[in-house]
């Protein structure tokens, strides 16, 4: 009886070791791997033993030709399980995951859709949809995705500042800073958050500067369009750097004010510009009949050595640009 005894626990020792020894061994290949420990999903439950043992077999050589970099051969293994197992939500992941690998875009994008069919709130696999988006440039997409993980956990500050990176790539700087104010007023700050709010306040200003310029030229044009008088016209003109508009309202301003030296002047100096010398000589010829300024006059004498000097009068260039000299 003791002889029997001691057998009887000896089998059971014998036992006790082997399942610890194949709960060690399960263990080291999913920890070993961070891929799949940090952010895979579980296996099927509902397989039957002979089935389970080798979906399980296929799947960690998946996962193993995976964490070498061999992403076909890992690929080759996750068709071996979805024979097994059909459209199974853990394989299209890792599907995913290996095409991304290979930037083959499009079907890793493709897998991961088939994924979030099944398991659309999954975190892990929101995150490399993402990534997916961004590869392909679809940053409007990948906003929309980001916005749902930050919902999913708001005081992750990791996940809202890879939402603001995304507004930046998107040209979305107003939602980028106001994504930097939500993390401050929710997170507390720090200082890469706090370098950011400072350029993102700074670049809100310039661009705020520059928008208000054709705002105040905008305004120039209306008032002269509304009381047609020279003195509205000469802000317009002086305010301008834009030669369609100073082409037209130096023409309009000729008609208007054929005694104003200055709206021949203008329109002198675009057609100088636009290489049509010939016509800015008849105009600038007609205009400084009518200066009385010497300044002017000046100015008259330069464009008039341009035009010249375009039509290849080279005399003609020396004689006004010594008259400029006298001056």
């Amino acid at each position: 009886m003791k002889f029997s005894r001691k057998n009887s626990e000896k089998k059971v020792v014998r036992r006790s070791i082997k399942s610890a020894l194949g709960l060690y061994f399960l263990f080291f290949v999913l920890f070993s791997m961070p891929s799949y420990a940090q952010d895979s999903i579980a296996l099927p439950k509902d397989l039957n033993e002979e089935k389970e043992l080798k979906f399980q077999q296929y799947f960690f050589k998946a996962l193993a030709e995976k964490s070498i970099r061999n992403f076909q051969k890992a690929i080759e293994n996750l068709e071996s399980c979805n024979q097994i197992i059909p459209n199974d939500v853990a394989v299209f992941f890792e599907f995913s995951k290996n095409y991304f690998a290979l930037h083959q875009i499009e079907l890793a994008k493709e897998y991961i859709d088939r994924a979030l069919v099944k398991d659309p709130e999954n975190h892990w696999m929101l995150q490399h949809l993402v990534a997916v988006l961004q590869s392909s440039n679809s940053y409007a997409e990948a906003i929309q995705v980001q916005i749902e993980l930050v919902a999913q956990k708001p005081k992750n500050v990791q996940l809202k500042e890879a939402l603001i990176k995304l507004y930046l790539r998107n040209n979305q700087p107003e939602k980028a800073l106001e994504t930097v104010n939500l993390i401050t007023e929710q997170n507390g700050s720090t200082v890469y958050i706090r370098d950011l709010k400072t350029a993102l306040e700074k670049r809100k200003l310039r661009f705020k500067k520059k928008e208000e310029e054709p705002t105040k030229l905008e305004s120039f044009q209306a008032k002269f369009d509304f009381d047609k008088t020279y003195h509205s016209l000469k802000r317009l003109l002086k305010n301008s750097k834009n030669e369609a508009v100073l082409l037209k309202y130096s023409k309009l301003g000729i008609q208007r004010f054929p005694a104003q030296p200055y709206v021949y002047l203008v329109q002198g100096k675009i057609l100088n510009h636009q290489k049509a010398y010939k016509n800015a000589l008849s105009i600038l010829n007609r205009g400084i009949d009518f200066v009385i300024e010497d300044e002017m006059e000046q100015d008259f004498f330069r464009e008039i050595a341009k035009s010249y000097k375009g039509l290849e009068n080279l005399q003609e260039e020396k004689m006004y640009l010594k008259k400029l000299n006298k001056e």
